[in-house]
């Protein structure tokens, strides 16, 4: 998976009894995903009497939070989902997690709730495609809910009408099974209840607790998959390899380039992305290349932002609220390049404008002094030269460059050639 996953531990009590808590406070993705299955399979394979999911979350992708439940569902021991500590939340996915665990309790001062699917501009879906998905999940959230014996109607308004209740109400309308400030509290309280629909009883009380947080490679990597980071490597990397192949041997912009793609094209991968959005960047990277070759006094490049924005918003559509690029994040980088690009432009029509100033059509329009028959000094260095009308070329004469013959030789005229 994602590299191994700290563990402390507390003494052991003297029934012998143990749970291993997962410490969950991210959002919902594919990497949280496979640290939450990850402790939930070591809790199995290392014996433990029951496994904590010590939630605080907003939520996130819907695919992720599914593969969670199924695991929840299909693990032999219980799973206990703890909203915890005071002021954390299950919000959205996290509250769909929550109605699939064994028992599911919060700590005072918290909340659950606000499951109500969304696009990712945060707005809620519509027409026809809106109740699709929304009916999909409030089935979904509800016969969880029934099959644990919590109120399903108060679970599917958590979907129909982004309902969101604080710890009291939640346990009031019978949303979750139990309320305690400390986990070894509720791990005594729930001792010896028998679970719904699994039929198992738990054995809690005086248990030592393990706890699991996520290795700083699982945590590396879900910075990585942040939308705002893979737009921002995306455009460094595919900028980086315009500069390189625009000057060769450059090596650090090629380099920078190919590492940020490398990290963009891995969050493209783990993410579910928009072919629309995806295309839309891509195009905008071309009209700011093409602005490099065809002068389009700026269109070229104000097209670029334009469509680098859009494509940016629309580039994890439908990933959910908590994965999708910040406007003002997609505005900012789509400044800057067309920045970069304005400058590069305006120095690359500058050159163009300008003498060459390398070899030896640098020298024409300047002067210089025969030296004897055939060769003239200029700038500081002696070049083989002949009069524009074949005269013979004086030592001592000022001479000024009119251009240069096609054997690199100056041509080169005299006011002592043009009095004769």
């Amino acid at each position: 998976m994602f590299g191994a996953a700290l563990v402390l531990g507390s003494p052991a009590a003297a029934d012998d009894a143990r749970v291993l808590v997962a410490e969950f406070d991210n959002d919902v993705n594919p990497v949280t995903q496979d640290f939450l299955q990850d402790a939930m399979q070591r809790g199995v394979d290392e014996g433990y009497d029951a496994v904590v999911i010590e939630m605080d979350t907003p939520g996130g992708l819907s695919s992720s939070m599914r593969e969670i439940v199924k695991s929840i569902l299909g693990l032999p021991i219980p799973v206990i989902v703890y909203v915890s500590p005071s002021g954390s939340s299950a919000d959205s996915a996290g509250a769909v997690i929550g109605q699939a665990a064994d028992v599911l309790a919060m700590a005072p001062q918290t909340n659950i709730g606000s499951s109500t699917p969304i696009s990712t501009s945060g707005e809620d879906l519509s027409d026809d495609l809106r109740k699709k998905v929304v009916n999909d999940a409030a089935a979904y959230v509800s016969e969880l809910a029934r099959e644990h014996g919590r109120n399903a109607a108060a679970a599917e308004a958590m979907v129909r009408d982004a309902a969101n209740y604080g710890a009291r109400e939640a346990l009031e309308r019978g949303v979750i099974d139990e309320i305690s400030a400390t986990l070894p509290e509720l791990l005594e309280t729930i001792d010896g209840r028998e679970t719904q629909p699994k039929g198992l009883t738990l054995a809690t009380a005086g248990a030592s607790i393990d706890t699991v947080r996520m290795s700083f490679w699982q945590r590396a990597l879900d910075i990585l998959i942040d939308p705002n980071i893979i737009a921002l490597m995306l455009s460094i990397g595919l900028i980086g390899i315009v500069v390189e192949l625009w000057n060769p041997g450059l090596i650090f912009p090629g380099t920078v380039g190919a590492i940020s793609l490398l990290v963009a094209l891995y969050g493209l991968q783990v993410l579910p992305v928009s072919v629309a959005g995806a295309l839309l960047m891509v195009l905008a990277i071309a009209f700011f290349v093409a602005e490099l070759f065809v002068p389009s006094h700026g269109a070229l490049t104000v097209a670029g932002a334009v469509t680098f924005v859009v494509g940016a918003l629309m580039l994890f559509d439908p990933a959910g609220e908590a994965y999708q690029v910040s406007l003002w994040v997609a505005i900012t980088i789509a400044v800057t390049l067309a920045l970069i690009v304005g400058v590069g432009f305006t120095k690359a029509m500058a050159a163009r404008r300008r003498p060459p100033e390398v070899d030896v059509h640098r020298l024409i329009g300047g002067e210089g002094e025969v030296r004897r028959q055939g060769y003239v000094a200029v700038g500081g260095e002696l070049w083989r030269a002949r009069s524009v009308d074949g005269r013979p070329l004086v030592p001592g004469d000022r001479v000024s460059v009119d251009s240069v013959d096609d054997d690199l030789g100056l041509v080169v005229s005299s006011p002592a050639n043009e009095r004769g």
